[in-house]
């Protein structure tokens, strides 16, 4: 653990006064370098934070001192740093010789900075900047928040917690808030006497504050980046335990959780060691709590501070009364993500938000990786598939970026955290280990890891460092896939087999959404994994928009085998029609990534759909639950968009019904010991699927099950909960949404209450959607509850949860944590689907700043898409039900 030369917590006073520090020593002969990357004025580089904060919970704000041990490399008039939303009430500046100089304070609100001037200038020299000032306590998840709950005992409580990804750290105290100025910090924190407070590291002292409070120190955390540090307070409980690692594990959770944590602890407990063999770098802290947090955000489950990470509640207790399979599966995966963090984007940490990508997209990578390896019965890896077609939903429009991409402002680094940096960053880095092989890939990984500890990094760091492990080439392949966005289209342009040989024409073009029909000047070099009958696959490289290849054996030909190439594979007829006749004999993998790519390609105008739909009717009744449950979400995806057309979905819903109901009644409606967990989602899949088409038996056990609260409330407990009520909540009646209304309101789980209110925006009747839309703007859901509750209303009613919001604008918005404010319209208008909504969000646009934009251009290319295709869909579906 790295320790500069200057801290002192114990000369840290509460705020009222500037602090009494030790002085700093004069700067070496050795010169210092400033961060390449960022938006900061080169004045100083910090070294070390000494930060104290008192906060008064019940006002919601907070006081606090700071002291910055800083290097001064050049003369400068003033040293600026971060600060947003907090008031500097004096700062001054001590010399290495023990001068103190009071320093001129002038904000910045716009651009979120505070110049700290001094009269006559400042010399080049090690200094501490001293301090203190005063901020507010937010109630969504920004700098220091507050999140209200009904405790474990029934009283109302409040917890306080700390958010700073990307650019909030500046509300919590004056800092260098950009990644590439690392330093070390010193926290301590007054807070009741009763309640536990919990930071990165382990607590080194606890004394009595006075009047019931204490005062709370940490020990220093190692060199980080501002955005990591934490911060949690409350009447939680600690359920920990040590790992094979030498690590302490830990699961902090608000009292009474008791058992709900042990799922989550035993799963954390694991990671570590595994991640330690798997970087090659131990994990440098003493211990790794997990911090559950109470309420919901539009922008985030879970926060990788270093040490301390942050999940909601709702995604890391295991509450055998509300926790689905998918919410279970939701607390390994998360924990998985978080915890690869840890070295991913915490140790090694990207220079500036432009390679955001290195953080959450190799964390994506790898909590898909950790959880096969963990749990291999839960299929992980066929969940790949998911994630790639979300990224290729944003990617396939002319409105999507680079993986890696320039960052100017804090809400161009909110906007950053989408599915091309998280899903497509998973696509490409799968694709990219399969070229380069896992052992060359993880000892590349390794070397990086090593090169790069404590310190930042770029992209190519990391290409360089696996080249040098072996993988030749990559880094071609790598720029291609990082540098330029879209999509690669493979398409077969011949195919003949002869002498038990097969010979393939390929050609490359790039797949689009809204501009099929354009030449496209892009081009990749793609990794191609192609396979003929039950021939292992073979590998080449498509360096120059076409190549021919020839593979021993005939049969069907998949294009990507084993579905890790980023692009889409386009067949002739015939060769689409052998692929369908051989699906049920597939691996699971390649039957759930061809369904997928080729319903997609049809979509988009690429290829008539009926042959797609073909594919999606020919995998089989007992596929693996996975491949079941895309197919059967794909069943429920076309009778939405059937919606409008009542004998086309009555149509869909006897075809999908036909062909999966067996399943389900095989499965049951009730959990068996026994069964894997995929099993378990599958039911949940198939009950909400096919009680959304009305399926009688489905229907019917949901009202049943739904009277039966009447006389038992606990009758809907269970994993299929959330089910039940959603098959209840989108056809309610105003007796039953009263009714639904007044569970919420009694109840007394955070994460089943939150859930209750916002099934009541899924009414498909207009007047219970306006009614929750009203609701949404009382306390009575909660602070973090009621933008979700919008969110629910524009699933069936887009243009009415889109003019609520444009009525309500500022409140709405309050509701609405920062990171989240730009791109939750997007939620709004997700499922538009007429042609007012396309001028409504065009004039909202213009109301916005030119950074705040790309959202919205998203959401209107989405649109106006739809709306082109709308009628040809739904028109080749019918036909294709007709003759089916």
């Amino acid at each position: 653990m790295f320790r500069p030369a200057f801290r002192s917590v114990a000369a840290l006073a509460m705020a009222g006064s500037a602090l009494s520090l030790l002085v700093a020593t004069p700067a070496s002969a050795e010169t210092s370098v400033f961060p390449i990357d960022g938006t900061l004025a080169h004045t100083a580089i910090p070294s070390h934070y000494a930060i104290a904060i008192r906060p008064d919970a019940k006002a919601l704000t907070f006081a606090g001192t700071v002291t910055i041990d800083v290097d001064v490399p050049q003369a400068t008039d003033s040293i600026v740093l971060n600060a947003a939303a907090i008031t500097i009430g004096k700062a001054s500046l001590v010399s290495g010789s023990g001068q103190v100089i009071a320093l001129t304070i002038s904000h910045d609100a716009k651009e979120q900075t505070v110049s700290l001037t001094a009269p006559g200038g400042i010399l080049p020299g090690k200094y501490r900047i001293e301090g203190d000032y005063t901020g507010t306590i937010d109630t969504q998840a920004d700098g220091l928040f507050a999140l209200d709950y009904t405790g474990n005992d029934g009283k109302p409580t409040r917890a306080l917690f700390t958010q700073f990804e990307p650019s909030y750290a500046r509300q919590f105290a004056p800092m260098f808030d950009e990644p590439s100025y690392k330093a070390t910090f010193d926290l301590s924190v007054v807070v009741p006497a009763d309640r536990l407070a919990v930071s990165n590291m382990p607590v080194a002292s606890e004394a009595p504050a006075g009047k019931g409070f204490k005062k709370v120190t940490f020990r220093t955390t190692p060199k980080m980046s501002s955005y990591l540090l934490f911060f949690g307070a409350g009447d939680f409980e600690r359920k920990a335990r040590m790992t094979s690692a030498g690590v302490e594990a830990g699961i902090v959770s608000p009292r009474g959780s008791g058992s709900q944590a042990d799922f989550a602890l035993n799963e954390l407990a694991g990671l570590i060691p595994y991640y330690n063999d798997y970087f090659g770098v131990n994990y440098p802290l003493p211990k790794i709590d997990n911090i559950a947090g109470p309420g919901q955000s539009e922008f985030f489950s879970a926060m990788e501070n270093w040490g301390a990470v942050f999940t909601f509640q709702r995604d890391l207790l295991d509450d055998p009364k509300t926790t689905s399979p998918r919410s279970r599966e939701f607390i390994e995966v998360a924990q998985a993500h978080e915890v690869a963090h840890q070295w991913f984007g915490d140790l090694v940490t990207m220079a500036w938000w432009d390679d955001l990508w290195l953080n959450e997209g190799f964390a994506s990578w790898m909590e898909t990786k950790a959880t096969d390896h963990f749990h291999p019965d839960w299929y992980a890896l066929l969940n790949r598939v998911s994630g790639r077609e979300a990224a290729m939903g944003l990617d396939a429009f002319r409105t999507t970026h680079p993986i890696v991409q320039h960052i100017r402002t804090v809400d161009e680094a909110n906007q950053a955290f989408d599915a091309i940096t998280y899903q497509k960053g998973e696509a490409v880095l799968a694709m990219l280990e399969a070229y380069a092989g896992e052992g060359t890939w993880r000892d590349g990984i390794r070397a990086y890891m090593a090169a790069h500890k404590f310190g930042n990094s770029h992209t190519t760091d990391l290409w360089s460092a696996v080249e040098a492990a072996g993988a030749k080439g990559l880094t071609t392949i790598a720029t291609d896939f990082t540098t330029q966005p879209g999509i690669p289209l493979v398409r077969v342009a011949g195919q003949t087999c002869a002498a038990g040989k097969t010979t393939l024409s390929l050609t490359q073009d790039e797949f689009t959404r809204d501009r099929v029909g354009e030449v496209s000047s892009r081009r990749w070099h793609v990794p191609l994994l192609v396979s003929v009958g039950a021939s292992a696959p073979i590998r080449s490289i498509m360096a120059d928009g076409k190549t021919t290849l020839t593979l021993d054996g005939c049969g069907p030909v998949v294009i990507n085998a084993g579905q890790v190439g980023y692009y889409r594979s386009l067949y002739t007829p015939a060769g689409l029609a052998d692929l369908t006749s051989a699906l049920p004999t597939l691996a699971p993998i390649d039957q759930r990534g061809l369904v997928a790519d080729q319903l997609e390609l049809a979509y988009a105008g690429y290829q008539p759909l009926a042959a797609p739909l073909n594919l999606l009717a020919r995998v089989p009744g007992t596929a693996n639950p996975r491949v079941a449950a895309e197919a059967v979400g794909r069943f429920a995806g076309l009778y939405q968009r059937l919606d409008g057309n009542p004998q086309g979905q009555t149509l869909l819903a006897a075809r999908a019904i036909g062909l999966w109901k067996q399943r389900l009644d095989t499965l049951g409606f009730d959990p068996r010991a026994s069964e894997t967990l995929p099993d378990a989602d599958l039911r949940a899949t198939l009950v909400s699927a096919l009680g959304r088409m009305g399926e009688p038996g489905v229907v019917a056990e949901a009202r049943r099950r739904f009277a039966a609260l009447d006389t038992n409330p606990h009758a809907l407990d269970g994993p299929l909960k959330q089910d039940w009520i959603g098959i209840i909540a989108r056809n309610a009646s105003a007796a039953e949404w009263d009714k639904l209304a007044k569970l919420a309101q009694a109840s007394t789980s955070t994460v089943a209450r939150s859930d209750l209110f916002q099934q009541l925006g899924a009414a498909h009747d207009e007047a219970l959607a306006k009614r929750a839309l009203d609701l949404a703007l009382t306390d009575v859901p909660g602070k973090t509850t009621s933008a979700g509750m919008i969110s629910s209303v524009a699933t069936a009613h887009s243009e009415l949860a889109f003019d609520f919001f444009i009525a309500h604008r500022d409140a709405v918005l309050a509701l609405v944590d920062a990171s989240a404010r730009t791109t939750y319209i997007e939620r709004l208008a997700g499922a538009a689907d007429n042609e007012a909504m396309v001028a409504k969000l065009t004039a909202y646009q213009q109301t916005l700043p030119a950074d705040a934009q790309k959202p919205v251009e998203r959401a209107l290319a989405r649109l106006k898409n739809r709306l082109a295709g709308k009628e040809r869909i739904v028109r080749e579906t019918v036909a294709w039900l007709k003759g089916a």
